[in-house]
């Protein structure tokens, strides 16, 4: 396990990813470790290179009973920065590890990349901190645990009873007190509001329409304070990942412009030396900055991921003038405009594809993407279990040429495995 020890104590943290993606730093509520962040996970790693950590009293770093402050705990963010080899980075936190965020963006804004402010507050009111404090001193952790549930999240939420919310609720009970009121006494001093103009990092600030702890307002007064900086509302109460992780993670992918694809050269001889062809301007809108040339090249990376190095560049080499311009229309409108959306994970996605393409007996298709998903994230279990829902709601003949067509690549893959 990865420790870093800063200021009198031991900080777990742990890398989650390919260190050669952009690296991007998570940090914490009050009350939670970074397994907070499971929700989100599968999805972050296929863009970042993730750091997380458990802050001073919480999960496997120390607890030392004293009173933290917000810069404390930033500059321990720093140090597991530091130990993560990070010059620089992006940011998100969530209400104190927002807390945080505005104090790095001030004070070290030259290792920031992209910040990213949710769920928080500029100027925190010392009342309720006070009382915490008091209550888990005199009562222990269960004492707050119903208040705690009921802020961290909507009714509707809790009354699913997912595992995550058990699992966030046994990780608050398991809390030392002595840590916990040390971080609530960070919350409880913590002012920055005034100096939040100073930030000169690109900004997006989240703020939750049920969050009772930090309304709206709040992540309101923040944004307008930092010169730049986009404000997203998202439909949940102070943990904004998880109610709607795929939400949360759309947000993300905007405010940090990820890019994951490498560059490939055009099909095509107009094309090929990455020149746009006369009167073809840049692209406008999301993802501005890029042109024709470099949503093609991000595709074509994206299709061979997903479809394999082989297949693809024989595709490619098959070009010719007459088919030149399909093949770089289809790249970027499948693979760089659909396939690198970041909502559904690949897994999901390709049974998306197989389930439609089955259903309009588009079998080329259908066989292109069951050979790629089985040589990558599919088991033959999972596409045995799709074309049985294709027998019910596509047709019994559906279902037939799937199980011959699949069976036909198992049994491929199977004589490919013995030669």
């Amino acid at each position: 396990m990865p420790f870093v020890t800063h200021a009198g104590a031991r900080l777990y943290w742990r890398r989650d990813g390919d260190p050669a993606l952009p690296p991007l730093v998570l940090v914490n509520s009050l009350g939670t470790d970074h397994c907070l962040w499971d929700p989100v996970m599968p999805r972050l790693v296929d863009f970042f290179h993730v750091i997380r950590m458990d802050m001073r009293g919480h999960g496997a770093s120390d607890a030392p009973a004293a009173e933290y402050t917000v810069e404390l705990l930033a500059r321990d963010v720093l140090a597991v920065a530091d130990a993560a080899g990070l010059e620089t980075f992006d940011c998100c936190g969530i209400s104190l590890g927002g807390m945080i965020g505005q104090w790095i963006g001030l004070n070290a804004g030259e290792r920031l990349r992209r910040l990213v402010l949710c769920n928080t507050t500029g100027r925190a009111d010392p009342a309720p901190q006070v009382t915490r404090i008091a209550t888990v001193k005199a009562q222990g952790m269960a004492a707050v645990i119903d208040t705690v549930l009921g802020r961290f999240f909507t009714d509707r939420f809790r009354a699913r009873g997912t595992a995550h919310l058990h699992s966030v609720a046994q990780t608050v009970l398991a809390l030392d007190p002595a840590g916990y009121a040390g971080c609530c006494a960070a919350v409880r001093d913590h002012d920055l509001l005034a100096q939040l103009s100073a930030i000169d990092v690109p900004t997006t600030v989240v703020v939750g329409r049920h969050d009772l702890s930090t309304p709206p307002a709040m992540g309101e007064a923040i944004a307008a304070a930092i010169p730049g900086a986009r404000l997203v509302e998202l439909d949940c109460a102070h943990i904004p990942h998880s109610e709607d992780p795929p939400a949360f993670v759309a947000m993300l992918m905007t405010a940090l412009e990820p890019q994951r694809a490498q560059a490939e050269p055009l099909p095509g001889a107009h094309l090929a030396s990455g020149a746009l062809p006369a009167g073809v301007a840049p692209v406008t809108g999301v993802g501005a900055h890029a042109t024709l040339v470099e949503q093609y090249q991000r595709g074509i990376a994206r299709r061979k991921q997903a479809l394999g190095e082989a297949y693809v560049t024989a595709r490619v080499e098959k070009a010719d003038p007459f088919t030149a311009e399909f093949q770089n229309m289809i790249t970027r409108w499948a693979w760089q405009d659909v396939w690198t959306r970041p909502v559904f994970d690949d897994r999901t996605r390709r049974l998306i594809v197989l389930a439609i393409t089955s259903s309009l007996a588009r079998w080329e298709e259908f066989r292109l993407h069951a050979k790629a998903g089985l040589d990558r994230e599919l088991s033959p279990t999972e596409l045995k279990e799709l074309l049985q829902q294709a027998a019910i709601y596509a047709g019994v003949p559906t279902a037939v040429s799937g199980f011959k067509m699949a069976s036909e690549l198992l049994a491929e893959r199977e004589a490919a495995r013995k030669a």
